[in-house]
């Protein structure tokens, strides 16, 4: 009897292993066709939306949607910004206007939660409007801050993962200084 119990179990998971793989590749195109997440950046200079790439840089974009989520950007303020070059935000810091020598830098000047991998890739290129993870010379301790290119900068390719690209307002952040405040980020669901 238990010779016969156990060939049964076995058929029918043969039987039922087809429809389980056939479930895991719909569920795997459908998440696939999914939307990628987009976000909206509040500034006091005016409002830009950021498309990501969650097909290139999963962990990236997991990591920036769950600080979007947690409030993590609301209050901050833009630390660095250079014509004809990038505008960068994302340390904590920059909610204290005394501790403006320390914008950017150190410890202090993220989530403290690494995102652990370089999620560097050749398929976007930093053109004009480029969003990236920065880093202090370690790709895998990418965290919070990203910056936004304001003209092509070739020079970063390979050097940064680029894991969105703005797709509205693309002029707001040329117009960003440094102290200028990010009223709010949150996704456009």
């Amino acid at each position: 009897m238990n010779r016969v119990l156990h060939v049964a179990i076995i058929i029918v998971l043969v039987c039922l292993a087809p429809e389980r793989d056939v479930r895991m590749q719909t569920r795997a195109a459908s998440d696939a066709l999914a939307p990628a997440p987009v976000f909206a950046v509040e500034t006091s200079r005016g409002t830009f939306l950021i498309q990501t790439f969650p097909n290139d840089a999963p962990k990236t974009v997991a990591h920036i949607v769950a600080l979007i989520r947690a409030g993590f950007y609301d209050g901050q303020r833009i630390h660095r910004a250079q014509p004809g070059f990038i505008v960068q935000f994302g340390d904590p810091q920059t909610r204290d206007l005394s501790l403006r020598d320390k914008w950017g830098r150190g410890e202090a000047a993220s989530s403290g939660t690494p995102i652990g991998v370089p999620e560097i890739s050749t398929k976007h290129k930093h053109e004009k409007g480029a969003v990236g993870v920065a880093h202090m010379g370690e790709p895998a301790q990418a965290d919070s801050q990203m910056y936004i290119t304001l003209a092509p900068r070739p020079d970063l390719d390979g050097l940064y993962a680029v894991f969105g690209h703005v797709i509205r307002g693309e002029e707001i952040p040329a117009l960003l200084q440094v102290g200028d405040e990010i009223t709010r980020v949150y996704l456009m669901e």
